[in-house]
């Protein structure tokens, strides 16, 4: 998977952009502000229609203006044009090869594993934080988990609408809870799988880099067993906390039971990692899932994802520099953004593209 060539029209500062981007390494130098991490953010959002800094798409577009365009065409087994279009009047149109489609066949075209400067703080942040990290990787191997996570979320937000003016509707309350139940045992049953697949592939990275630890990965939700697994078993303990937690959900008026209160605790040889690790230890363990989370794509869709690497070099010492940039494998494109070319040898700057960015603009 490659893409061939990125155009940008009023996203964020880049004004008017086109980059030929048909080659296995890219690397995007410019100071800070100047528009590295939009381009890298607009190849991001085209493989999941979301941005990993906002949840407003607003925000996409250049204040001066009223639309935002960003166009793409991608070589699988044959080239894929991928078209999306906004505005502020919040109309949106997504086009694979100029037909408007769906976004779950939008979606499925484009794959990317993006590792920022951002992601190297998951440990230290939120709950929420680490449930997107694990949400987005999942949706890039099962396209309908988001379809479900969706739905989910929507359904929540109607039950607490319906606990804010709770009236004794115990049949309306049970309805919720049920549709709740079978969503949110799939969600959980999918972040287990995923989690214990990932696990597998950055034990092993981790191991290389760190020499001697061993990491593990626990779900954490507030009424499984680490070996519950099964999603019948998943379902019936959903159900019945549901129940025990019915009278302290009316008294708050809001959804205190699913996936969406749930957590990912990283652990190194036993002990929580937010807790004693360093934040060098930390930075391992970031890189062996993301490393990870670019082999376990590979595997299930059968082509490596795009890679792109925000600014990220500069933040690790070089032990984990040169691990990153030589585990990549030669087939997997990689997009690279940075302030210079110091961090990277003559060696890996062979056959590279470089552009330069200044004030959103690409410089000749």
């Amino acid at each position: 998977m490659k893409i061939i060539n990125l155009k940008l029209k009023n996203y964020r500062n880049c004004k008017d952009i086109e980059l030929d981007l048909n080659s296995k390494k890219i690397l995007i130098i410019g100071k800070n502000a100047q528009g590295k991490t939009n381009i890298l953010e607009s190849i991001y959002f085209l493989s999941t229609l979301k941005s990993q800094r906002t949840i407003n798409n607003l925000e996409l577009i250049n204040f001066e203006e009223k639309t935002v365009e960003i166009n793409a065409e991608v070589e699988k087994n044959s080239s894929i044009e991928l078209d999306f279009y906004y505005d502020k009047e919040k109309k949106r149109e997504i086009k694979v090869n100029k037909l408007k489609t769906r976004p779950k066949e939008f979606k499925s075209v484009l794959k990317t594993v993006l590792f920022s400067t951002q992601d190297l703080l998951l440990l230290r942040g939120t709950p929420q934080n680490r449930r997107d990290w694990l949400d987005v990787a999942i949706s890039q191997i099962y396209p309908a988990y988001d379809d479900r996570l969706n739905k989910y979320n929507k359904i929540r937000v109607q039950k607490n609408n319906f606990l804010k003016e709770y009236s004794q509707n115990d049949t309306l309350f049970e309805v919720y809870n049920e549709q709740l139940t079978i969503l949110g045992s799939n969600i959980i049953y999918l972040r287990k799988k995923f989690l214990k697949e990932i696990e597998k592939i950055a034990q092993e990275k981790h191991s290389t880099i760190s020499q001697s630890e061993q990491l593990t990965i626990k779900y954490d939700c507030n009424f499984l067993n680490e070996d519950d697994i099964e999603i019948e078993e998943i379902s019936e303990k959903f159900k019945q906390k549901l129940e025990e937690r019915k009278k302290e959900e009316i008294q708050r008026g809001q959804s205190l039971v699913g996936p969406h209160r749930d957590d990912i605790i990283f652990y190194i040889n036993g002990q929580e990692s937010t807790k004693f690790a360093s934040q060098g230890q930390q930075r391992t363990i970031v890189l062996s899932l993301k490393l990870a989370e670019l082999d376990i794509v590979t595997q299930k869709t059968g082509e490596p994802p795009v890679l792109l690497l925000d600014d990220v070099l500069a933040e690790l010492d070089d032990i984990r520099q040169n691990y990153l940039l030589k585990t990549i494998n030669e087939s997997t494109q990689t997009i690279i953004t940075s302030v210079d070319t110091l961090l990277f040898d003559e060696k890996f700057l062979e056959g590279v593209m470089v552009y330069k960015i200044e004030h959103g603009k690409i410089l000749l």
